[in-house]
């Protein structure tokens, strides 16, 4: 087994220890309002730390953040880590119901909260929620000038003491709490440990190519394991400056990537085509290096060539897995990092189960996708059933995705297991529409799903957003079929205004569940 020890630091602190010593002068946060360096996230993590300390937080303790993006989050974060406490990151986008859920299933102690972030007013929902009848929490912090009655203010908070305890976080601790999104039940906890999160961030930034003083731009949210490890720790890890903002907007990120001359950017699919198709993006001069993206071959190259990221790669993971299993490397030829093939990440191992049974897969063989090591979470939080169905006894993690590895070894993503489409005796992966219809000059953007058919179980219902109001479903049908096997031709099609209104993520993904639902309908209304 890789021994991990010797490439990086395991623990949260002995990574912000190395990037202060390091850097202590290079910015490690930046908003459109906030920066903060190296030296001064180092200052403001013990201070945070005395604060932990004197309200008793310490090993193995809950602790909510329900926190925009920006220097606060990482601070608390980090100082959280270092108690051998547990984070426990709030989607900003619950609703009360599912923020009480959170507190209430992982047993939160103390709970930071910001009075407001963006268009949620939390202040009012946490008196709407009557914090006092969730029987884990003790305390709870509120940034911002809106503090209820039985919470304290931050600089309360701060002023509580000034004794840095020494830091006690451990490799194998728990230091997050991830909640998965729940389409049909509650989201589930995964357990994910500080060598697992360390480590994880390390390998990625180094295959991305960051280095002391880059300038990495990230909105993915912090509260999702893109944002925590990917982006957060990924910078600390290389001392990069990380640029981030509250939500996406692709007018705003890419006045960012300008005036903030980042070397860097992360994003899936969705984020790199509105930055790809945005109307402003010819008038910007972009300093970009390379990227991140979790995306098809045809946006990946479209990064390399229209946004100057030559050094772009591409990257697979899951909440599951800390979340990175497999990326390519910027000093890898440029056909490789293209074509979506991806080297597993050192000490990781990949296997390919066959569907028709428990024999591996082929070279090139599509299957799904089984998962080994270091990056693998310790389980479901309280869930040990859930857990045993996940993991193996030899340690195995179902993915639930469908992927290859090729004769070298690499690992090609090809869609969620769930998402698979069954037309007829074929299995059709969704992201191989959506990739071809990519190749379409005037397509934004392409989202498919699948919907029942009487003859062939299911056919794939396609959605579009176009450049241009010119081009009719029709037409796109008919270049489709000119580009793709009979079977995986979209036997229904729509032209969108955007996907907004149906259901997007945080992370700006389309909910492919929202979206089958929608299809659906329209199909019974017609």
């Amino acid at each position: 087994m890789t021994d991990l020890r010797t490439a990086c630091p395991l623990t949260t602190h002995e990574v912000l220890a190395r990037a202060a010593l390091l850097a202590p002068d290079v910015e490690a946060v930046v908003t459109a309002t906030e920066r903060i360096t190296y030296g001064e996230l180092a200052t403001l993590v013990a201070r945070i730390r005395a604060g932990l300390a004197a309200a008793g937080i310490g090993r193995g303790d809950r602790v909510g953040l329900c926190l925009g993006n920006g220097p606060d989050w990482v601070a608390l974060f980090l100082a959280i880590g270092a108690a051998g406490a547990v984070a426990v990151p709030v989607n900003t986008r619950f609703t009360a119901d599912e923020v009480r859920y959170t507190l209430d299933h992982a047993r939160v102690r103390t709970l930071f909260v910001a009075s407001r972030v963006l268009n949620v007013d939390f202040a009012a929902m946490l008196r709407e929620l009557d914090v006092s009848s969730i029987p884990s929490l003790e305390k709870v912090v509120v940034l911002g000038e809106d503090v209820p009655p039985f919470a304290s203010s931050w600089n309360e908070f701060l002023s509580g003491s000034s004794e840095v305890p020494p830091a006690v976080g451990a490799p194998d601790d728990i230091l997050l709490v991830q909640y998965t999104s729940g389409t049909t039940s509650r989201p589930k906890g995964v357990l994910l440990t500080h060598r697992g999160m360390c480590a994880d961030a390390f390998f990625s930034g180094a295959r991305m190519g960051l280095r002391p003083g880059d300038r990495f731009h990230s909105a993915r949210p912090f509260f999702h394991v893109a944002g925590s490890t990917l982006s957060v720790l990924a910078s600390l890890q290389h001392a990069t400056t990380l640029v981030t903002m509250p939500k996406f907007e692709p007018e705003e990120a890419l006045r960012l990537l300008e005036t903030e001359r980042c070397t860097h950017f992360s994003g899936n699919d969705t984020i790199a085509l509105l930055l790809l198709n945005h109307p402003s993006l010819a008038q910007r001069r972009l300093s970009l290096r390379g990227a991140w993206v979790a995306a098809s071959p045809t946006v990946i190259r479209r990064v390399i060539d229209e946004l100057g990221a030559a050094e772009c790669v591409a990257g697979y993971g899951l909440s599951e897995a800390s979340p990175n299993v497999a990326q390519s490397a910027w000093w890898e030829p440029v056909e490789i990092r293209a074509s979506g093939a991806m080297a597993v990440q050192p000490g990781v191992e990949v296997r390919i189960r066959a569907f028709d049974g428990d024999r591996d897969c082929g070279p090139g063989e599509p299957g799904a996708v089984l998962v080994r090591g270091w990056n693998v979470m310790v389980g479901y939080l309280d869930d040990p059933a859930k857990t045993a169905d996940t993991i193996d006894a030899d340690g195995w993690l179902s993915t639930g995705d469908v992927g290859l590895l090729d004769a070298g070894g690499r690992l090609h993503f090809t869609g969620r297991t769930k998402d698979i489409i069954r037309v007829g005796g074929e299995n059709v992966a969704p992201a191989d529409i959506e990739d071809t219809l990519h190749r379409h000059p005037l397509v934004r953007q392409a989202a498919v799903v699948g919907v029942p058919d009487a003859r062939l179980v299911e056919v794939p219902f396609a959605f579009v957003v176009v450049t241009s109001p010119e081009v009719t479903e029709a037409e796109l049908l008919t270049w489709a079929r000119e580009r793709m096997a009979g079977f995986k031709v979209p036997r229904h099609l729509r032209i969108v205004e955007g996907f907004e209104g149906i259901g997007m993520t945080a992370s700006s993904k389309v909910q492919k569940n929202r979206l089958a639902s929608h299809a659906r309908s329209l199909l019974e209304r017609a």
